[in-house]
Parts: structure tokens; sequence; C-alpha cells
């Protein structure tokens, strides 16, 4: 049995029970969570979200590139958030590579080199400052008042907000 059919087989056994408001795409918060793909950060469990509060934006790292503006974009302008939230966490893939180096890689192994940035970082404290800033200096974004960073230990489920 594959990963996939292990998710689809929980998913008929779940059925309909997750609770929560499906009628609207605008989510009732108002707010947007951007974060890391780490399967450790369960957004919904952390900030006990329930269907239809939050749009959660996910990538490597969890950082602010130019696909999460244009998604921000769209939450903002067309689906009503106000308020975008980011959370990167400790012990992230993202610090355990270099740009060059992983770029490298890719080369040797594909022939292209990679034109999109990795974001790699060491300090998580500093890449998320970075994401603050670029939420809060994005032209296409209306809504840049309202932009907080946090730091989630993947160990002890502690959020540190980042100034």
């Amino acid at each position: 049995m594959t990963a996939i059919d292990v998710l689809l087989k929980r998913n008929q056994e779940l059925g309909n029970v997750v609770p929560g408001d499906r009628r609207s795409p605008q989510p009732s918060l108002q707010v947007a969570i951007l974060t890391c793909m780490d399967a450790r950060v369960r957004v919904f469990e952390i900030f006990g979200l329930i269907q239809g509060e939050s749009h959660v934006l996910r990538n490597a790292g969890g950082v602010v590139t130019d696909d999460m503006i244009r998604s921000l974009a769209l939450s903002q302008r067309k689906l009503g958030t106000r308020e975008v939230l980011i959370v990167q966490h400790t012990n992230c893939g993202l610090s355990l590579v270099t740009e060059d180096d992983f770029k490298d890689e890719l080369e040797r192994a594909t022939g292209l080199r990679p034109t999109w940035s990795v974001e790699a970082f060491r300090e998580v404290e500093d890449s998320v400052r970075r994401s603050m800033r670029r939420v809060r200096r994005s032209d296409f974004l209306p809504h840049t008042d309202q932009v907080r960073g946090f730091v989630y230990d993947v160990h002890t489920g502690e959020l540190t907000e980042v100034e």
C-alpha cells in the first residue's frame, strides 16, 4: 500500500467530521498564516483552528517568496484577509543547506541550474524578520500593518514572537 493509499483510506474512515464553516472561501478570522511545509508544524492544532477560519500557506522554510506574495495578494484582495501571521520553526531543513551548495547539487544531477532562490538561512529569527519585511514592503498587498512573525519550537510547542 502506498502512502497515498493510506491517506485515502484514512479519509474514507474519517468521513465528514471536521468542524467548521464551509460555506465561503473567505476565512472568518480574516488571517493568512504562512508557515513551513515541515510535518512537525501542525498549524490547525497549534492555533486551535477549525475549518474556514484561516488561509494556511506553506512552503519550504515558511519564507515569503514571490509565489507567497501572489497567494497573499489573492487572499487579501479577493478573499478578505487583513492580517498575516508568519511562523517558521526550530530545526528547519533550510538551515542545513546553503544556497550555492544546493543549486550546485541540482545542477550536477540535472544539468540545469535553478533560477529560483533556495532561501536557505542560518538563523531562523533573521529569516522571520526578512519575511515580515517582504510582506510589509509589497506593493501588491493592501494590508501590511498587521504582520507578525514567530518561531515555533518543534520540541516544546512554544511560540516566540520575533520583533
